[in-house]
Parts: C-alpha cells; sequence; structure tokens
C-alpha cells in the first residue's frame, strides 16, 4: 500500500514538472531595444488594475501570488506591440495561498531578502519590449526582463484587446529558470546535497496589463 501511495505521488510530481518544462522560456542574450519614432497609440499602465502573478513549487507543495506595478507604458500599431516598458515594484510581493499568521508574512519577508530577489538592494524588476511579431492570433513579444542584476531576452505569447482609448495586454503563463538571474537558493542544480528539500528552478509569471491613451 504504501509503495502504491508513493508511485502516485511521484507521477503527480512529474506530471506537474512536465507541465512547467512545456511552459519553459528560452532566454538569450539581452538585446537592443529599438527606439520606435512616429507612433500615435501610446497607452500609460494603470498600475491599480495591473498585475504580475508568480507561482513557485516544491516538492511538498507550492505557492502562489501577485506583485504590482510601479509603471508602465504601451505603444500599438495594428495590433502589434512596437515598443514598451514594465517596471516592477519587488516591494509589493504578496503571496495568495497563505493566511495572515499562518506563515504568509514569513514566505513574503523570505521571498524579499537576499535569498531571493533581494528588493532593498533591487527594488524593482523590469521588462522592455524589444520587438514583436503576431502570428497564430496571438502577438509573441520579445523583450528584455531584468530581475536584480541580470538581464536577459525572453519571447512571450499575449493577447492584446483594444477598445477605444484602452488596450489590455495579458500573456500566457510563462516560466523562467530563476538560476539563469541568479537566483540560486535551495537549487538542486546547485545543492545537489538537498534530496528532496529543494525548491524547484522553474517559477511561473504572467502579465495581465490594463492601460489608456
Amino acid at each position: 500500500m504504501k509503495k502504491t501511495i508513493l508511485a502516485i505521488a511521484f507521477m503527480a510530481m512529474g506530471a506537474v514538472a512536465c507541465k512547467t518544462e512545456k511552459n519553459k522560456t528560452a532566454v538569450s542574450e539581452e538585446k537592443e531595444v529599438a527606439k520606435t519614432e512616429n507612433i500615435i497609440n501610446t497607452y500609460k499602465a494603470n498600475v491599480a488594475e495591473s498585475v504580475v502573478t508568480w507561482k513557485g513549487s516544491k516538492p511538498t507543495g507550492s505557492h502562489n501570488g501577485v506583485v504590482s506595478l510601479e509603471k508602465g507604458t504601451l505603444e500599438i500599431e495594428n495590433g502589434a506591440v512596437k515598443s514598451g516598458e514594465f517596471v516592477i515594484d519587488m516591494n509589493t510581493i504578496v503571496c495568495e495561498d497563505l493566511e495572515a499568521g499562518k506563515g504568509k508574512e514569513k514566505l513574503e519577508g523570505h521571498l524579499k531578502n537576499a535569498d531571493f530577489f533581494d528588493v532593498e538592494k533591487f527594488p524593482t524588476a523590469k521588462f522592455e519590449v524589444s520587438s514583436s511579431e503576431v502570428k497564430e492570433g496571438k502577438v509573441h513579444v520579445t523583450g528584455n526582463l531584468t530581475l536584480k542584476d541580470v538581464t536577459k531576452s525572453i519571447t512571450i505569447p499575449a493577447t492584446i484587446t483594444e477598445a477605444e482609448d484602452a488596450v489590455t495586454f495579458k500573456s500566457d503563463v510563462f516560466s523562467i529558470d530563476r538560476t539563469d538571474f541568479g537566483i540560486t537558493y535551495s537549487s538542486k542544480k546547485i545543492d545537489a546535497a538537498l534530496k528532496d528539500k529543494f525548491i524547484n528552478d522553474l517559477m511561473e509569471i504572467s502579465f495581465e496589463v490594463k492601460a489608456k491613451k
């Protein structure tokens, strides 16, 4: 019976890992951001209605939450993103699956300290668009993601919805390898001796930015 339970547990962990790997976003070196001229559709993010979601996992479970934007802009032309920038306020990291007094504050504090995002030293993160193309009904946006002091180029699929003087930019859920950005705490890749006490290197992220002209 114990063997059966263990087998089911490992199958479930494997299924989660495969799903996350499927959404893994390839990273490359930082790309030059082209300066766009004569753009007539510039949108400014409504930070109160915009959000960045995150999810991290380990063998015993996962945690998820949100981070707020500090500011953001998008320049749209014919349904494509010509340029744009999202600045993320890392001091606003919130865990949504834990209750106050039951581990929530402890986890949020740990994510903000030097083990993870070191927000005292690096209070903001940033995604800056370098190019985009429309294919298969989605806008594939390539941009430079900066976490801590590391910048890497990533490409993420997104949907853009325009309505009068407003636009919503909603990305698919994508995964990045946190170790690519120097976040190595409890990574089995770095310390094999952790056995089953590791934290997965892949972290899920998504953007939903609502903006107005």
